[in-house]
């Protein structure tokens, strides 16, 4: 089965993933809960698809060499670096928001909230912009 296709479907996992996180945050500041809720709800979709996604392609194809030189190699690995530790906390962070809202408690789905979607944001946006380093504008080998 030909999997290199799965960045691609990832990359559109983690904008998807922003687009409904940002209507999310949207949604509840109009107090729209309804809105907000389905918006949340399809953020941790497209969010666990991803990571189901992605731990299927790493598994059989590996990790993919970033080429590039210079200051673009230091903002590559300084984006990958953050992205990667942040990341390893958003189901952690996700889930415990998630549960205190089904609780229906709701002051401390705020409080955890404040910290979770900030940092769910930034690891699907810079999931995008490293899919883009890496696969759609390489840095051509010497």
């Amino acid at each position: 089965m030909d999997i290199h296709f799965l960045p691609h479907v990832n990359a559109l996992l983690n904008a998807g993933s922003s687009i409904f996180l940002a209507a999310g945050y949207y949604a509840i500041r109009e107090g729209r809960t309804r809105l907000h809720r389905a918006a949340m709800i399809s953020a941790l979709v497209c969010s666990s698809l991803f990571l189901t996604s992605y731990v299927v392609y790493h598994a059989n194809i590996g990790s993919m060499p970033y080429h590039g030189q210079g200051v673009v190699r230091s903002v590559y690995f300084s984006i990958l670096i953050s992205h990667t530790a942040l990341a390893a906390a958003v189901p952690v962070l996700a889930g415990m928001t998630l549960v205190r809202a089904l609780r229906r408690s709701f002051r401390a789905h705020k409080a955890i909230a404040r910290w979770t979607l900030p940092i769910w944001f930034y690891v699907s946006v810079t999931g995008v912009i490293i899919y883009l380093m890496l696969y759609q504008f390489p840095v051509p080998t010497a």
